[in-house]
């Protein structure tokens, strides 16, 4: 696929929303859904995306 054909929604534009997703879903093993959507939370996350990232994988962006 061809970057010019992905919809807007698949584009990333926040680096720093990417980062703090990947530590919550690193971190998921070890403290678990609740904690990580805290953490999420706590860090500023848009609630659809923490949502999206914790419950449903195969919608994470990569």
């Amino acid at each position: 696929m061809q970057t010019n054909t992905l919809h807007r929604q698949q584009v990333r534009s926040d680096y720093r929303t990417r980062d703090v997703v990947n530590q919550a879903i690193a971190a998921l093993p070890e403290i678990g859904l609740r904690r990580a959507a805290e953490f999420l939370a706590a860090m500023g996350v848009p609630h659809d995306v923490a949502v999206r990232t914790l419950i449903y994988p195969s919608q994470r962006r990569h």
